[in-house]
């Protein structure tokens, strides 16, 4: 499968300086040859004798972007390695270069659509080679390009912007979800409603600047209090949203109340000095069965959330065991 390669490296040698890439081919001599043209290029080499050995690397933490691979190897050809790389939607694109002394047009054609980005003849043309890799690292750049907007994108589709916390809609996905997997896994589900008090006054009294001030160091405080897999949410305006699976009454009870002190504890800065803040807290817990759906926690924890605020605020309620199976609730809370 060797050769010697028609042409010199060309003197932008350097420019791929640190470029991960994985050479797969069985044929020593051939690899050793294009092992040294690359690096002279700047390439940081990995080799693979194999093709098992070359699908161990390109799946593993950490693969090489770029890979030239050969097509007739043992225990698994680059036409397969391919195809199965582009199974692998989980993870950074790889681009591969598919080589071979092959040159039948239905051969080339098979390799790209087993998923091959490009093909490349033996014996390689350095330049040529050269000149492929640059346009596939172009193409890898453009990929992350486009992964880091679509990111982004959802990003703010999903996000609130003030807070950082999931907004309204994409809280109540994560509801359904939670509520989904309980179902089949036969666990508990929390749900918390937390309602900062008097709110309102802050923004006659400061201003809504000074109101969003607080409300996202609120949403710091939040998401250092709750346990690394729960999820918090921006509800409404003031209001928030904190889902805990495997939680059940008791534990929903202790949630809340670490909640509710760790805003009360100390006031909030702002450029005038500090603001002294409380939260109410609503909040149930039940084992999801079939009579138990995400409106009906939602409605129970408000109505919980309701009587804390009737209590005076600055409080916790937990909804009672078995609440969350009736169609009886209380008012909406109120605001503020």
């Amino acid at each position: 499968m060797g050769g010697k390669p028609a042409g010199r490296v060309s003197e932008n040698a350097g420019l791929a300086e640190g470029v991960k890439i994985l050479i797969a081919d069985d044929d020593s001599a051939s690899r050793k040859l294009l092992a040294g043209t690359l690096q002279r290029l700047g390439y940081d080499v990995t080799e693979a004798a194999e093709g098992t050995e070359a699908w161990e690397v390109l799946r593993g933490e950490g693969a090489p972007r770029l890979a030239i691979i050969d097509w007739m190897m043992p225990g698994m050809d680059g036409v397969e390695i391919c195809r199965r790389l582009r199974t692998l939607t989980d993870r950074p694109y790889i681009y591969t270069l598919l080589l071979s002394a092959r040159e039948r047009t239905e051969d080339v054609v098979e390799g790209l659509g087993a998923g091959a980005d490009d093909y490349l003849s033996k014996p390689f043309n350095a330049h040529e080679l050269e000149a492929r890799l640059r346009a596939g690292k172009r193409i890898l750049d453009l990929v992350d390009l486009l992964t880091s907007a679509r990111e982004r994108l959802q990003l703010q589709a999903t996000h609130d912007s003030l807070t950082g916390l999931l907004n309204r809609g994409a809280i109540l996905e994560r509801l359904e979800q939670e509520v989904d997997r309980a179902r089949r896994e036969h666990l508990h589900v929390a749900v918390l409603m937390g309602d900062l008090d008097h709110f309102k006054t802050i923004n006659d009294e400061h201003g809504h600047l000074i109101g969003d001030t607080v409300l996202r160091q609120v949403s710091l405080r939040l998401r250092a209090t709750v346990r690394p897999y729960d999820v918090v949410g921006r509800y409404g305006g003031e209001e928030f949203l904190i889902l805990a699976p495997g939680c059940d009454r008791s534990d929903a009870l202790a949630l809340a109340e670490r909640i509710r002190l760790s805003i009360v504890k100390e006031p909030f800065e702002i450029p005038q000095g500090a603001i002294a803040m409380t939260m109410s807290l609503g909040a149930t817990a039940a084992e999801i069965t079939g009579r138990v759906d995400p409106d009906s926690l939602l409605r129970v924890a408000d109505a919980a959330l309701y009587r804390a605020k009737r209590k005076g605020r600055n409080c916790v309620e937990v909804a009672p065991a078995g609440e969350v199976f009736s169609e009886d609730t209380q008012a909406p809370a109120e605001s503020g």
